[in-house]
């Protein structure tokens, strides 16, 4: 197995293809069911497997006494169970979101060490999303504000050090730390000087790759990684894509991630008469898309499937 900048390495220059999945919901489906999920995708030898994390979410629950309670509920499976089957499966490197939300420094260490204690030598740091129903992010008494914090642990783990005690053991761990990036800007951020600052502090802490945040207008990845590396950014830059696959999507995507659509992109998708004529717009601009970025020279091609490998597939066999 290998770190994610490894696989890159070894690629040469050339663009790898890799995916970003998501747990079921909980009790609607079996470990088997997502594992075929992914098994088409396999034979165009994605090097690393991204499995997201999701956060506890909250019910506000009416009490009989007329007040109110935060009740905790958790929607999705374990991710490092995912990843420790997927890499069994498949024999591929699995890459488990860690998150600030929901974890304190103890919760972070202890994950740290099961991951690897199963042979995971990579993870992507995030700050994670605002729990349901609430507006502000709110850390874990005792946990992390921001991934830059989150990285800096991660860093003085491979180094040996621990929260409460330094080990002078060559064996500790050694993880690749991938992080998040906004070519369109964090919505939380207030400008996109600020989101920028935001990413140099990351970076500064010890980030060795960065994914950025789909996108569908190619320009704006080329703009950020220009600043990128006109600012002392150099480390790899993997663009994320997605497929738009329903009309709806045109309206929804923007909405929870914060994407433009491109004015072309959203006629075509209009004027489709159902999902099937949407799905083949959307199909063809991100083969349009991955066509232009494999010429510019990205690391890798990083598909969010949303656990489904139709669309991804159609896009890429046009593309690698």
């Amino acid at each position: 197995m290998a770190k994610v900048t490894e696989h890159i390495d070894n690629a040469k220059g050339k663009t790898l293809f890799s995916i970003e999945i998501i747990p079921p919901s909980k009790g609607s489906n079996s470990i088997g069911d997502l594992l075929s999920g992914i098994e088409p995708m396999m034979e165009l030898n994605p090097p690393f497997i991204d499995v997201t994390y999701h956060r506890e979410e909250y019910l506000i629950k009416d009490m009989p006494d007329g007040g109110q309670k935060e009740v905790r509920t958790r929607k999705r499976p374990g991710t490092v169970g995912i990843c420790s089957a997927i890499m069994h499966k498949f024999d591929v490197d699995a890459v488990p979101h860690v998150l600030c939300g929901g974890f304190n420094k103890e919760d972070t260490e202890d994950l740290l060490f099961d991951l690897s204690y199963l042979g995971i030598d990579n993870v992507m740091a995030l700050r994670g999303d605002i729990a349901k129903p609430f507006n502000v992010f709110k850390p874990k008494k005792g946990g992390h504000q921001y991934a830059s914090q989150l990285i800096s642990q991660i860093k003085d783990i491979n180094a040996g050090k621990y929260l409460y005690e330094e080990l002078e053991s060559e064996t500790h761990p050694d993880f690749c730390i991938g992080g998040a990036a906004y070519p369109e800007k964090h919505y939380e951020a207030q400008s996109m000087d600020i989101d920028f600052e935001n990413l140099k502090r990351k970076v500064d802490a010890g980030m060795d790759y960065i994914v950025t945040q789909m996108f569908f207008n190619n320009q704006k990845y080329f703009d950020f990684v220009n600043k990128c590396r006109a600012n002392g950014i150099n480390i790899p830059i993997i663009p994320g894509l997605k497929v738009l696959a329903t009309k709806r999507q045109l309206e929804i995507l923007p909405e929870l991630f914060f994407c433009d659509m491109p004015e072309d992109l959203r006629k075509g998708v209009a004027a489709a008469k159902d999902n099937a004529g949407a799905r083949e717009v959307g199909v063809e601009w991100c083969v349009q898309q991955c066509k232009e970025l494999k010429e510019y020279g990205v690391p890798a091609l990083h598909f969010y499937t949303m656990s489904k490998s139709n669309t991804t597939l159609a896009v890429a066999k046009e593309v690698f």
